[in-house]
Order: structure tokens, then sequence, then C-alpha cells
């Protein structure tokens, strides 16, 4: 029974709401992040200039002020790196710092190591810069406008879809154009490195992807990646903008500390974060659909044109991801989904919670919300005629859905739960005698694809030891950024050893203990890293229980681990003195532990294969009321019903729910990017742009749930919970549209995301609040003058 999986009633530690490893020391301040960590005697800090133009050539760089300017030490220009000068894993598109030309406003062009972090600034400031400038492509219709591209067009198609669409009883159509987002991590992007001996590097790196820093430092410094280790503790936020985007200024750091000799530390202001850094990709949506009486889709044609910025990063991926979540719930006879990864000047946008399923999603949603608007019918009654079913269940990229019964079972428990029906009738009335206040309630579901969509990089590695006297020491490839990762892999050791969580030690990742990592990403942090750490685990159980057998001369099968000790056939042992025992004779107490995702297959070429290995499902109810006059919104409740399979800790699923919906909320009501003619970013600090605060969280919000088991074999049967509940505020976003609507038939339609004030204002249209006060008077009442 030892290596068997513990029955539900044993269990210990897993599926118990247990606090964050960190919880108690960020709440006091104690959790030491890389700007705390000690400094090495003699650190030089940096600041780095960046490009005044968003397109042209450099004429004139001139360093001297720079150099002369007090406390500064070097000046670090291209001509400074001693190996590659590119920040991409895979692509030479995007230089660490920019030599001759520039292609975004606030490009890198040197960085300064001085001896405090003010004479850096203070310093970068002095250089003259001249830039021969030409006219940039700012906005995704400018880049379609160039026909340049980051990477080529790509497309599911299924049947043909034009045919179908005219041959549909009816059709509509529409443009949704839908904002990009700032990461908005509390800790900035930094970066710490410290030279050693024969060339050696430690950068110490706020990064989701340790093994990626390596492999750019390494690369930029021209050393074997074994002569660099990338090291990260925790991240203070993360959301994917630190899966690629770390990469440059750990290879400046690393630079500078090379030409210096000495351990060098940049970490960027906020405003130079949200001008130098990647973002959520925003989109222009062009849609055309045909349908019948009941709603029921018959074809759908879509384009999802994306801002990629000057290079590809992960714009494969996210736009991809956005195409295989342009379906949603809903299965699509006749499909034509297209792409184009649009070249702007503009910062290479990247990876951002969701990767492109929000955007596909959100896509999705309006075009169920129109077909329903043209009907005159419920959009519940048009998503739940359109979900996925058996005999309709194959996605346009070839996967079947085997489960879309969860999906399902999970809306009809929400919409009674929710008392939709009833207050969706109780909105129509109060509609009706409100003129000023318009109410909307959307229920969106949501299904979410778990895996990489990179099939290679869905493998793990871990490294477990326990000691003599019975403590672990926990390692493994996943980076703690406040998710609760760590916590929950500790969690998963404690219960397979039997032991309580004070003996589980977890320590940094970092890439000389377990290599060639994936990024913390995709959701998949737990799933991946929790089963290699379970592998590591028995590995050693098996060695200890072999040896307990052999020296108590008992079935291996008589072996057990449990609160605190082995059980061994009738005699009960204290876990740390099997472990001393085994040691003296010579029984390997360390292992390391693998894991790879089964299943996985898909072929980009032919757009077709599994590219998941399950779904995460999920539906959210939104309640708000929109002032039509002033586009003012307020959330005055949410039902969320989320299936995270069984939970290993409920408190942590609970708040990663909470807070990607509030954050995906954000997303399509507050957070507007804006950028200038010019590519310069004008809302590039907290003054100019707004993420949700306490009071914009709805007083009334539901989280509960859902009851049911990953039917495939996860780490103790859970789901992914990290991305998915982003998605749940689309059903904000629809709620709104629906208020928009009841206000101004057709609106609903012309509301963009962000649906900030603005935005409801255009969409609303031309509106005459007195004559709208007065057809809503009774007629025995005198009218307005």
């Amino acid at each position: 029974m030892s290596l068997r999986e513990t029955p539900e009633v044993l269990l210990r530690h897993v599926r118990k709401p247990l606090p964050h490893d960190s919880a108690v020391k960020q709440v006091q301040g104690a959790a030491p992040y890389i700007d705390d960590l000690p400094e090495p005697q003699g650190t030089l800090h940096l600041a780095v200039g960046g490009a005044p133009k968003a397109r042209g050539t450099v004429t004139r760089l001139d360093l001297d002020r720079v150099r002369a300017a007090p406390g500064v030490v070097a000046v670090i220009t291209a001509a400074d790196i001693p190996g590659r000068n590119g920040v991409a894993a895979h692509m030479d598109d995007e230089p660490i710092l920019a030599d001759g030309t520039v292609a975004f406003h606030g490009q890198p062009l040197f960085a300064v190591a001085a001896t405090t972090r003010d004479a850096a600034r203070r310093a970068v400031l002095l250089a003259r810069i001249e830039i021969a400038a030409e006219p940039p492509a700012v906005t995704v219709d400018d880049g379609l406008a160039t026909g340049e591209r980051v990477l080529p067009d790509y497309a599911f198609v299924g049947g043909d879809v034009a045919a179908v669409i005219a041959a549909a009883p009816r059709q509509t159509s529409g443009t949704l154009r839908i904002g990009g987002q700032e990461h908005f991590y509390l800790e900035g992007q930094i970066a710490l490195a410290v030279p050693g001996e024969d060339g050696a590097m430690l950068v110490h790196s706020s990064t989701q992807h340790p093994s990626e820093v390596q492999h750019i430092v390494a690369r930029a410094l021209g050393v074997p990646d074994a002569f660099v280790t990338c090291e990260v503790r925790r991240m203070g936020g993360g959301f994917g903008g630190k899966e690629t985007q770390a990469n440059p200024w750990a290879a400046i750091a690393a630079v500078a500390a090379r030409v210096t000799g000495r351990p060098c530390k940049l970490r960027l202001d906020r405003d130079a974060d949200m001008a130098m850094t990647g973002k959520r990709h925003d989109f222009r949506v062009d849609w055309s659909v045909g349908f019948d009486a009941d709603g029921r889709i018959a074809g759908l044609d879509m384009l999802l044109a994306a801002r990629c910025g000057i290079s590809a990063d992960c714009s494969q991926g996210v736009v991809d991801r956005s195409m295989f979540h342009a379906d949603n719930t809903y299965f699509l006879p006749a499909f034509r989904i297209d792409s184009r990864r649009v070249k702007t000047n503009t910062v290479s946008n990247t990876a951002f919670r969701g990767f492109g399923g929000p955007q596909g999603m959100l896509a999705a949603e309006r075009v169920i919300d129109a077909v329903a608007w043209s009907l005159g019918r419920d959009p519940l009654d048009v998503r739940k005629a359109n979900f996925y079913a058996t005999g309709r269940d194959r996605t346009p990229y070839g996967q079947t859905v085997t489960d879309a019964d969860i999906g399902l079972a999970l809306v009809e428990e929400l919409e009674r739960t929710s008392d939709y029906r009833a207050r969706r009738a109780a909105i129509a009335a109060f509609n009706a005698a409100s003129p000023i206040l318009k109410r909307g309630l959307a229920l969106t579901p949501l299904k979410f694809g778990i895996s990489f969509t990179l099939t290679s990089l869905n493998q793990a590695g871990a490294l477990v030891h326990v000691y003599q006297d019975g403590s672990v020491h926990l390692n493994h490839g996943g980076t703690e950024m406040g998710q609760g990762l760590f916590q929950k892999v500790a969690q998963i050791a404690a219960e397979e050893f039997g032991i309580g969580l004070d003996r589980v030690r977890i320590t940094p990742t970092t890439t000389d203990k377990v290599p060639n990592t994936s990024p913390t990403a995709a959701s998949s942090g737990t799933d991946l890293n929790g089963m290699a750490v379970q592998a590591a685990a028995r590995v050693i159980k098996g060695r200890m229980a072999a040896f307990a057998a052999e020296t108590w001369s008992v079935p291996a099968d008589q072996v057990m681990f449990q609160d605190d000790h082995v059980l061994i056939g009738n005699q009960r042992v204290p876990f740390g003195e099997l472990a001393r025992l085994a040691h003296a004779a010579r029984v390997s107490l360390s292992s390391t532990g693998f894991y790879k995702t089964p299943t996985l297959h898909w072929d980009r070429a032919k757009a077709t294969g599994r590219p998941f290995f399950y779904y995460a499902w999920g539906a959210a109810v939104s309640e708000v009321v929109v002032d039509v006059t002033t586009g003012e919104t307020k959330v005055l409740r949410v039902d969320i019903l989320h299936d995270v399979g069984r939970s290993l800790n409920p408190a942590i699923d609970i708040g990663q729910i909470e807070g990607g919906f509030v954050q995906g909320m954000g997303w399509l009501t507050t957070e507007e990017l804006v950028f200038d003619a010019e590519g310069r970013l004008l809302t590039h600090a907290p003054s100019t742009y707004k993420i949700p605060v306490a009071g914009d969280v709805p007083a009334d919000f539901r989280v509960a749930l859902f009851d049911g088991e990953n039917r495939e074999e996860t780490i103790y049967r859970s789901k992914a919970v990290g991305e998915p509940p982003f998605m749940l505020a689309i059903s904000v976003f629809c709620a709104i549209a629906d208020a928009v609507e009841a206000a101004s038939p057709g609106g609903g339609l012309r509301l963009d995301a962000p649906a900030t004030p603005e935005a409801i204002v255009r969409a609303v249209g031309p509106f005459d609040p007195v004559a709208a006060l007065a057809a809503a008077l009774p007629a025995a009442l005198p009218r307005p003058a």
C-alpha cells in the first residue's frame, strides 16, 4: 500500500485548505525578493536609456556626458556584448540593446553602471540621441495596412464556410476591438548578476523561465549554458510578463558584470517597465455567422488580427491559443478561423494570463450575443443550444471534446443556484421603468485547454533528498509567483512520505539543481512539477520500503508511510529513524523525478491533433448597472462555479479564482493602453493606467468549486486553476453589453473592450436624457419642460 495512492480518508495534506507557504512573511513584509537580498560588496546599479523615437536610424548616440557623470563606472552599448545580441530564444528578431536602428519608442539603447541607482538614473538623462525618424505603424490597422507580419498567417478551415453562411436562414456580422493589458506585477523586472570564477555567472532573476534566462545570458556572454546559473525563490507577480520579458534585463546585468568585474543589479522603474516591456496582445476581430431560428450556428468565419509589436516573442503560441478558444464551448459545423500576426512599431507583446485564450473566447461570446440579440432570445438559451454534445464534439483543431457533459452540468447548476431566470425577468422590469440606469445580466461558460500547445514544453523535472533526520529537501523546475505552486508541491511531497509539512524544505528554483526547465506558464505548473516530485518521492519510498521489508522480514506491501512513521508489519518506526538506518545501510535517499504529459500530439501544419490533455470548465453570472449618460458601471453581483477537479488546496484555488476574475474584469472595464500616433505609450504609470482596486470588487461575490474529479490521470485528480478563471470575467463585459443593448438596440454590438465609460457612451450613441425621462413618466404626471 505504501507505493499506491493514499485513500481519500487517509489524506493528511492534499485537498486541505492550507495557507500559502509565504503568506505570513508576505503580510509582515518579511518575504525576501531580489531587491531585498543583501548586495555583495561593490555592487553596481544599472539604469537603461531608451530610444526617443519609435522608428528610424540612429544618427547620433553621444554618451560622453553620461560617462563623465558622477558615480558612473561603465556605460554598456551593443558593442560591449561579447556574444550574441539577442533576447529571443529561437529567433534572431530582437536585440538586447538596439544597434543602428530603433523599432519602438523606449527600446533599450544603452545601460549605465554606477555606484548608486540614483547616479545611474541621472546619468542616463545626459545622453545626446538623434534619430532620423520614419513614420511608425502603431495600431493593428496600421500593421494590416503595411502588410508586415512577425510570423506567417495561419488558419483552421472546415467546410465551405462562405456557402454555409450564405445558405443559413439568418446571418449577422461585426467587428470587435479588444484592448491589450499591462501585467502590473507588484515586483517590477529585476536582475542581480554576480560574476564567479572561470567565467561563471550567477543571476538572480524575477523570471518564470529560469532556463531561458540561463540560455540567453550564456549566449550574450559567449559561454556554455553550464557556466550560468539562474536562481529565483519568488516573484512579486508574473502573469506571463516574466516568461520572456525577464531576458533582456538579466542579460544587460550579466554583460555589465562581465565588463566591470563587479556584481550588477538592474531594477526598472515602473514607468520604464511599462514602456519597455511587452503586454497582452490587442486584437481586431472581424466575423460573420450563419444560424437558424433557434440560434444554432451553421458556420462561422472569423479573422483574428493581433498587434504583436516588433518581434515574434510568444506571438505564435498566443495567437494560436486565441484560435484554439474561438469556439469556447460551442460546436461549429463549418468554420474558418483565420489569423494575422501584425508587426508594429510598438514594444513586442508577450504572454499574459490565458495567453490568447481570453481574446478568442471574448470573440466567441460576442458572436453568441449578436445571434441572440438578432433573434430576440435570451443569450443563455443560445449558448446552451450551441454547446458541445455527443455527435457535435469535434473542435476546429481536430480534438474531440469528451467531457462536454461536465461543462453543461456546471452551467445548468449555476443557472439554478444564481437564480438566473428570475433575475433576468426582474432586470427586464427594472430597465423598462429606468431610462438612465440600465441593468445587465450575463451567464458565460468557458472551456480552457490545459497543456502547452508547443508539445515539447510539457515536461518537468524534480530533485528530492531525504536527510538522515527524516527532513526533506524539495526542488523542481517550477517558479513561485504568488500562485501557491510551492505550497501545493510541498503538500504532495509531505503526503507521499507521510510526514508533516514542517519537515519539507522548499528551496529556490535554480538551474544547477533541475536543468532544462519549462516555463511556469500555461496553468501547468502543478500538473507537471507535482507529478515530477511525486515520481522522485516514490523512488525514494520504494528504496526505503524494500530496505524495511528486508530488515524486518515482512512483505513489501506491509510497509506504510503514515503520520510521521513507517508501519512495518507490526512495527511502528519513526520516519527519521528509518531514514537514519537506511543511510547507514548505504541506501540512496536522493532521487530525481521526471514527468511528461501523455497522449499529446499536434500537427500544426495540418491543424489537427490533441494539443490539450484535458479541459477546465467554468461559468460565471455577472450583474451590472450602467449609467448610460456617463458610461459609469458598477458590478452588483457575481456568481462563479468553477471546475478544478479534486482540489489540491481549496483555499488557494478559490483565491486564484477570485484574483483571476478581478484581473480579467480590469482588462475588460478599466485597463486601457493608449499610444499616441508617434508610438509613445501614454498610459505608463498608475496615474494614467487604471487597474481594479478594492472598491471595484463586487460586494456580493460568490465562488464555489464544482464537485467532480479530473477524468484524466493528473496529480490527485486535480485540475489547473491559474489561467481559466481570468476568462470568467467575460461575463462582466457581456453583462455591460446587455445593459447597453437595453438602452440602445444595436449598441451592444458597437461596444469594444475595454468597456470604459467613454466606450460605453460611444456604443449607446446619441442619447437625450430629458426625452428618455419624459417617455418613462406615467401619463398622469407632468412632462419635463
